[in-house]
Formats: structure tokens, sequence, C-alpha cells
């Protein structure tokens, strides 16, 4: 699938629908709360959750205060099946432009998460990546299996 470009998959299944799991990668409150890795707080400064549409974000180190952002474009979105997306950090010390691929496929007892992330920066291990994605799609999780009616 990928040369030599820095690059992790992930793959997961949530007892959630494809449309619920979609709405939490555009939902900018919702991609606030769960893609931050552990320790991080996520504020979402912009987005424009359409294709050629983008997004702004930074991550906020509980612990010390320090923060990095990162920005990107929305490639492809093809509701509840396929997202594409670029992201860049603003630290010119990270440069490039990643790739960010998310599918979704319905299976009997919720969805099928597959991610893609390429092109990570070579100052960044892969390994921290996907980390760092484990700790995101836990908080996913989280966030959309629960089935909570109103008024509780």
């Amino acid at each position: 699938m990928s040369g030599p470009s820095n690059s992790v998959k992930l793959h997961r299944v949530l007892r959630a629908s494809a449309e619920r799991i979609y709405n939490a990668f555009l939902d900018p409150d919702a991609k606030a709360r769960w893609l931050p890795p552990y320790g991080f707080i996520g504020k979402v400064h912009e987005m424009n959750a359409e294709v050629g549409g983008g997004y702004q974000m930074s991550f906020t180190n509980f612990s010390t205060g320090s923060s990095h952002s990162f920005s990107g474009k929305f490639v492809e979105l093809t509701p509840h099946e396929r997202i594409r997306y670029t992201d860049k950090f603003d630290d010119p010390n990270l440069p490039g432009e990643m790739e960010v691929t998310v599918t979704l496929r319905p299976v009997i007892c919720g969805t099928e998460l597959h991610i893609l992330q390429e092109n990570i920066p070579e100052a960044i291990p892969a390994e921290m990546c996907y980390l760092g994605w484990q700790e995101s799609l836990l908080q996913l999780a989280h966030l959309v299996e629960p089935e909570i009616p109103d008024g509780e």
C-alpha cells in the first residue's frame, strides 16, 4: 500500500452506525472531544466540512500549557463511507502534508473503521502517531457507542 513514506494504519470495529462515526469526524465539537490524545485539550478554530473546505485545530498539553496547531483540507467526503483529508503542522520543523483516509463499512455488530495516515513528517516516529491514534479511537468509541436517550 505505502512506499517508503512514514505511515500508520489502524483498524477497529465500533458498536455504532457509520453515520454517527462519520459525523464525529466532521462535527467540530465532537472532534475537539475525541481526537486529542490523552493529556491534551483540543480546540477546533475553524471547520468547513465540505470538499475543498478546510479546518484548523490545536492541541494544548494540559500539564505544560504548550500547544501545537495544524490545519488541513477535505479532499473527499462520501457520506457515511469515506473521508479523505490533508493535515499540515503549522510548525516549520514538521514540514510536508499528511494524508488521512477514513473508510467506514457497516458490519453485523456496528461499523468497521479503517484509518490510513500517510506522509507523516520524518521527525515524528510512526509509532508515536500510532499510539496517539489508539488513544483517540478509544475516546471516539466512548463518544459514539453509548445510546443515551433524551432526558437522561
